[in-house]
């Protein structure tokens, strides 16, 4: 009997709040287990009509728009989207259980869990191709955009989810086989109220494994490397350079002249990372986490490294999408923190005109003005972080307020010169503006056609 099964749901009072993709799929969880279930969004019929088929959810689910949450103190459990703050629900709801707490009640196969700043959705795809080269049935579900409740019932050997730190608010038991834990730069600070606290949040992944289990960490970030001495499982460090500051551990993982090498104190294995595969050089610290996770779990990496050649970075992350005139143009989209975009900036070699704003987070950009100095010759700023990014890169580098960005790829197309690069990596959220990052990264890509006269790879 698994985790779900010991727990009645027949007649359970539920409560979900909140029906985007994630509230959806527990609401439809858990009335086909036989509860109650109520599903709540403070959003109306309409608004919601075009991300979610309100009709699908059945008859056992009893659905309230457009009103105030109902109090979850009338209820047994309450299943909360990860957009909802706690304070929302916590003061008076008798349980809480996430979408992911849920998915792995119902799940009796090992799963592999990243979390972290920057990197997660292309780690998780990595890790799943990287297990079904080694011949595994593995799927990716959680924050990178199918539900994790799609995974129960499936055919499979190992489930990959990606998790965020809000949904790590609401595990209970959540005990991942292998927990991944990639960089930790400020995010979500209107959440977590600062760095700490977003630490704390995000180092719960492993806050139920035991010895057996692994945490797999990124010794290059000082925060991740911090919180190596509170997991209870085994550490398998792993870092980009050198591989001193891994010296402690039995296993562990860094790069060198381009190739993952892996240690167990008694051998070294090496899997190249680059060199005839298909995996962009910006992912390549994606590689190895990815990489890493898998020989936690007991694959061997060479044999899951055929993954590489068919692998292509996902779209809107430091994806090139036209090429005219030898000017590149590149869709960064994603980066919707000043980590993502440092990262997209220190990884181009070229000289960037940059594209930059949208709704502030509340974070600083001072070190992303230091980042840039080095190769960004001129800053586009759209949105309404405009003001604020333009103050910190005051007296470092020229910038232009082009509001919009169709503007500001018309402005981009005006200024740039062979071998530049023009890199849209906002540092913001989308929301100002678009529906979402995925929205802006794609209104980009039409922009570029418009004004750059150029034609999508």
């Amino acid at each position: 009997m698994n985790k779900i099964e010991s727990m009645d749901f027949e007649g359970m009072e539920v409560l979900v709040l909140g029906l985007g993709m994630s509230g959806h799929s527990a609401a439809r969880f858990c009335a086909d287990r036989g509860a109650r279930v109520t599903a709540a969004d403070e959003r109306t019929a309409d608004e919601l009509s075009t991300m979610s088929d309100l009709d699908a959810l059945g008859p056992g689910v009893r659905v309230v728009c457009g009103q105030p949450f109902p109090d979850p103190a009338g209820f047994a459990l309450t299943v909360p989207s990860p957009g909802i703050p706690p304070a929302r629900y916590q003061p008076s709801a008798q349980r809480v259980w996430g979408d992911i707490e849920l998915a792995s009640r119902a799940l009796s196969i090992p799963i592999v869990a990243v979390t972290g700043t920057n990197g997660k959705s292309t780690t998780v795809r990595l890790i799943e191709a990287m297990l079904k080269a080694a011949g595994l049935r593995a799927e990716a579900a959680g924050n990178v955009g199918t539900p994790a409740l799609s995974l129960p019932g499936k055919p499979l050997d190992v489930a990959v989810l990606e998790v965020s730190s809000f949904q790590l608010e609401t595990i209970d038991s959540f005990r991942p086989k292998v927990a991944v834990i990639l960089n930790i730069t400020p995010d979500h600070l209107d959440r977590h109220g600062d760095l700490a606290g977003y630490a704390r949040a995000k180092r719960r992944i492993f806050k139920n494994q035991q010895p057996g289990d692994v945490a797999v960490l990124d010794f290059d970030n000082e925060v991740v490397r911090a919180l190596a001495s509170e997991a209870p499982a085994e550490v398998i460090p792993f870092c980009r350079g050198e591989p001193k500051i891994l010296a402690d551990h039995t296993r562990s993982a860094w790069i060198d002249l381009g190739a993952a090498v892996f240690s167990d104190n008694k051998t070294l294995r090496r899997v190249v990372l680059e060199s005839g595969t298909g995996l962009p050089s910006h992912d390549r610290d994606n590689a190895l986490a990815a990489f890493t996770a898998i020989w936690a779990l007991g694959v061997d990496p060479l044999q899951a490294s055929a993954a590489l050649m068919d692998f292509s970075a996902l779209p809107h992350r430091c994806e090139v999408v036209a090429t005219r005139g030898d000017v590149t143009w590149v869709n960064d989209s994603k980066a919707t923190n000043p980590g993502a975009a440092q990262r997209a900036i220190e990884g181009t070699e070229a000289p960037i005109i940059w594209i930059a704003g949208g709704r502030d987070k509340g974070l600083s950009y001072s070190e992303l003005a230091q980042a840039a100095r080095r190769s960004v010759k001129t800053v586009l700023l759209i949105g309404e972080a405009a003001e604020q990014i333009e103050h910190a890169l005051e007296g470092q580098i020229e910038s232009e307020r082009c509001g919009d960005l169709e503007t500001a790829v018309h402005r981009a197309a005006a200024l740039s010169e062979p071998g530049d690069v023009v890199l849209l990596a906002p540092a913001c959220a989308s929301f100002d503006q678009f529906k979402s990052f995925e929205d802006r990264g794609e209104r980009f890509r039409a922009a570029v056609v418009r004004h750059g006269g150029a034609e999508l790879l």
